[in-house]
């Protein structure tokens, strides 16, 4: 089985990248956010691997977490929710926004994942192991396992959420947004880049 693999990336197909390691490509399945998150950096990346073994072929799906790969492996046990359709939830929302959806039953905002439907949201949304493993990420415990990442707490980072804010969008979403594009951006990002990047988080 292969559980990663550290390469450059080849190129990106629909919904799939090729990531050449030593000379030999690789296509891995990969969620949107997965895919955007590796065409935006350079030189050697790494993925960790699902391999998932069929009569006719072996598919290899690619994370750049173990959160996200927690949220695939979870999306896959739900009855009639493939790996095609874990990347479409996972494309949409990333796993502390699936996690905050699923313990919240927020079915509107999941059936409105691109190309996932009414009735697969609240199937995954009523699934009891699916609840757990949300409330479980969604609510920290004692030793913070399973929470979800705290607010940003620069003075930059917090006026670019109170911007988001202003302009619309909720505050817990804000702060997640914040929270991806400062790891990003790193210590020296301005305010305008952060709120810049934001608004592009949140149209994904």
């Amino acid at each position: 089985m292969i559980a990663a693999l550290t390469g450059r990336v080849d190129a990106v197909q629909d919904g799939a990248v090729v990531l050449d390691v030593n000379g030999v490509g690789y296509l891995v399945q990969c969620s949107r956010r997965t895919l955007d998150r590796l065409t935006a950096r350079e030189g050697v990346q790494k993925l960790l691997v699902e391999t998932r073994v069929s009569q006719d072929a072996i598919t290899l799906f690619g994370f750049m977490d173990a959160g996200e790969r927690e949220a695939f492996r979870a999306l896959i046990e739900v009855k009639t929710v493939g790996p095609q359709k874990a990347l479409l939830v996972l494309s949409g929302l990333d796993p502390n926004g699936l996690a905050r959806a699923i313990a919240a039953k927020e079915r509107k905002k999941l059936s409105e994942v691109k190309g996932l439907g009414a009735a697969t949201a609240n199937r995954i949304i009523d699934e009891p192991a699916m609840q757990k493993w949300a409330v479980g990420r969604a609510m920290p415990e004692a030793d913070g396992v399973g929470a979800v990442e705290p607010p940003p707490t620069g003075g930059a980072e917090r006026d670019a959420v109170s911007a988001l804010v202003n302009l619309g969008m909720k505050r817990p979403e804000a702060e997640a947004a914040i929270t991806r594009v400062a790891k990003r951006l790193g210590e020296a990002a301005t305010l305008d880049a952060l709120i810049r990047e934001g608004l592009k988080e949140f149209a994904r």
